[in-house]
C-alpha cells in the first residue's frame, strides 16, 4: 500500500502498457540499478512501455530456456532490454492484461546466459 512520501509511478497511458514487477527481487533490483543509471533506466521504461515488442540491437526476445517465464501461473514470452553494456531488464508481455511484467533486472551481464 502506498504511503506518504512514496514515489508515484506514472499510470499507463490510455491504451498503453501497464508496468509491474513479477517479484520483490525484480522491484528491489530495479530500484538499485535505477539509482546508478537513472537516465538509462528511464529511457528503457519509456521505450518498453511504448512498444514492448520492438526489435532492435538493445531490445529482443530471449531464446532457449529463457524464451518464456511463468508469471502468475501463466507461461508467457520473455524479452530482454540492454540498459547498459552489461545491464539487462528481463520482462514478459501479457497481452491479455496489456501488462509488462519485469521478471529480473541484472546490473551486470546475466551469468545464466553465458
Amino acid at each position: 500500500m502506498p504511503r506518504r512520501r512514496d514515489r508515484v509511478a506514472p499510470p499507463p497511458r490510455k491504451g498503453g502498457w501497464d508496468w509491474r514487477y513479477a517479484s520483490n527481487a525484480a522491484a528491489n533490483s530495479w530500484e538499485q540499478f535505477g539509482a546508478s543509471v537513472p537516465n538509462n533506466i528511464r529511457s528503457a521504461w519509456e521505450l518498453i512501455t511504448a512498444d514492448p515488442r520492438n526489435r532492435s540491437k538493445r531490445q529482443h526476445p530471449l531464446r532457449g530456456r529463457f524464451a518464456t517465464a511463468t508469471v502468475n501461473g501463466i507461461q508467457i514470452p520473455q524479452w530482454q532490454y540492454e540498459v547498459t553494456g552489461g545491464g539487462r531488464i528481463w520482462y514478459c508481455i501479457d497481452d491479455d492484461k496489456k501488462t509488462i511484467w519485469v521478471t529480473a533486472v541484472h546490473p551486470g551481464h546475466p551469468k545464466a546466459t553465458e
